[in-house]
């Protein structure tokens, strides 16, 4: 499916962890960079963290330290990020979507997924 699939959220006490995973069909003859962004109760989505077609990864400060990223590109027709969230914050709760970017040549296309919930209570 050309839109990611996210799954793994759900309910977690304050310092707790939880792994969220999206995965999209893959073209190998393209090069795909994958995203997290979060869209917390009444606040604008904001960057989470993404891991780029060169293997390169960045991460919003505020999850820096906390979340790590992690790509499975094994099969060759999908690709699966991960997000691995430990230490969760009030903070964190939010809406977690992902974003595929896929370059073929010279086309360009970004696809969302729907978004796994994630909330942390105190």
């Amino acid at each position: 499916q050309v839109q990611p699939v996210e799954s793994g959220g759900g309910s977690v006490q304050a310092g707790g962890s939880l792994t969220l995973s999206c995965t999209v069909s893959r073209n190998v003859y393209c090069w795909y960079d994958m995203h997290w962004y979060r869209q917390g109760p009444g606040k604008e989505r904001e960057f989470v963290s993404g891991f780029a077609s060169d293997g390169s990864t960045t991460y919003a400060d505020s999850v820096k330290g906390r979340f790590t990223i992690s790509l499975d590109n094994a099969k060759s027709t999908e690709i699966t990020v991960y997000l691995q969230m430990s230490s969760l914050q009030p903070e964190d709760t939010a809406m977690y979507h992902c974003k595929a970017t896929r370059r073929c040549g010279n086309t360009r296309a970004e696809n969302w997924g729907q978004g796994t919930q994630v909330t942390v209570s105190s």
